[in-house]
Formats: C-alpha cells, structure tokens, sequence
C-alpha cells in the first residue's frame, strides 16, 4: 500500500503549478516535484556569466537574482565530466553544445538504451536516444544522460530486481502528452530496478530517464530541501519573476 507520509504543497499563484511532495512506495522514500509544463517556466542552466560553471544551487540563485528571476525548483540535470560539463547532448536555450553519444560505454551512461530529456516551448519530453535521434525534437533545452529507467512502459533490460547495488538516485519521467514532468529523488538507497518501478507502476509513466545517482540533490524549499553537497554539472530549474 502507498501511504503519504509528509505533505502535499502547491504553490498559491495561480501562474505556476509545481507541487511537491515526499511518500512512501515499497517502504521506501522518494521526494517528487511535478511541473505543468504549459505553466511552469521550466529551463536547463550551466554556466554562470563568468563562464564558468555554476556547480551549486546557490550560485544559482545569485545568477537568476542577476536577471530578476527567482528560485522554485533545481536538480541535476544528468551526468557530467570532472570539468562539470555535460556528458552527453546538451542544449540551452536553443545553443547546442555537446551532440548525441549514441555508442555503448563503460558506467551507467553508456548502459544503452540511454535517453534525452527535451523540452519544448509547452511540453518536456524523455526520448530513447535513438528514437530522439530519428524524430530530431526541436529542443529549447535539453540533457542526455541513462540508463534509461522505463522505455515504452518497460522496465530497462539490463536492470536486476534482486541487485546489490543501492545509491540515493534521481531521474525524470514525462506524461505520453508533454504537460507533465515529474522529478524524482530516492530519500534511502534504492537499486535501479526499484526507482524504475516507483516510475512505472506508482505514476503510470512509459518513459523515465535516470539522471544520477550519489551525488543527487534537490532544491524544494516547501520541503526545507536545499540540495546543500557536492559540485553538479548542468541543473534542471524552475524559475519565476522575482518579483513575485
């Protein structure tokens, strides 16, 4: 049985629709922020205007403070080098500036199938690389990262249920229609085959993209989670006029 364990928090202006909450699936805890895609002011960020990258919440902040914009909702936004750059295709605000890897590889971005996080001016979609590849989405922002997690409503091949390996890990899993995009992170360990299912069979979602693992971290302030660790390469965001 699922039970809400901590609480439900919409936000009152009726221009945004992100919510987020903490509850239990298989004994376990996840924490989710969903995004109205069509109301949400949803973008991908790296550097700051140093050029360099941001790395930290924080540092966030201070650069959408720069362009009278507030905070909302940050995570990373898929795996990166040493540099903090991206690993995989990453695109911000409609500049390209890694291409698609779609060659099988050591670590879990080279688990293929791997996947594309795209969004779109009203929608945010998970793509499998290579179904990205073919259909060529023109993406405002995107980010490539894997395994996937759920590809067309199936679990990833390669995932085992009785597996030892258990980390804090986080992803992202869209509605069939775009509207929707909820961002997940485990709160305890969890193996892939497990955060697969909280997306397959507790939010009925057909395409999930895993984004890291270990180093996750989330900035929710309804839930006093300010994502407060280690140096992340591109972060995912939801922003809104300063003002208010």
């Amino acid at each position: 049985m699922i039970r809400l364990t901590l609480c439900l928090y919409f936000f009152a202006l009726p221009a945004h629709a992100l919510s987020c909450l903490t509850e239990a699936f298989e004994d376990t805890h996840f924490t989710r922020c969903t995004v109205d895609t069509a109301q949400d002011d949803l973008r991908l960020f790296w550097k700051g205007e140093d050029d360099k990258p941001l790395g930290f919440f924080s540092k966030l902040k201070s650069h959408l403070l720069n362009q009278d914009l507030k905070l909302k909702f940050a995570m990373n936004a898929g795996m990166f080098r040493k540099d903090l750059s991206p690993a995989g295709h990453y695109v911000e605000e409609g500049n390209q500036y890694r291409q698609v890897m779609r060659k099988a590889g050591p670590g879990n971005f080279g688990m293929l199938p791997n996947g594309v996080f795209c969004i779109e001016r009203s929608s945010a979609k998970v793509f499998e690389t290579n179904d990205f590849v073919e259909r060529m989405p023109t993406c405002e922002y995107a980010t490539q990262s894997g395994p996937m997690l759920v590809i067309g409503g199936k679990l990833h091949p390669r995932f085992l249920e009785n597996s030892t390996s258990k980390f804090i890990r986080n992803g992202v899993g869209t509605t069939d229609q775009g509207d929707k995009a909820h961002f997940v992170i485990s709160n305890t360990v969890v193996t892939f085959h497990q955060f697969a299912r909280y997306f397959k069979n507790h939010l009925s979602i057909n395409n999930a993209l895993y984004l890291d693992g270990n180093i996750s971290v989330i900035f929710a302030p309804a839930l006093v989670r300010f994502g407060i660790g280690r140096p992340v390469g591109p972060m995912i965001a939801v922003v809104e006029p300063a003002s208010l």
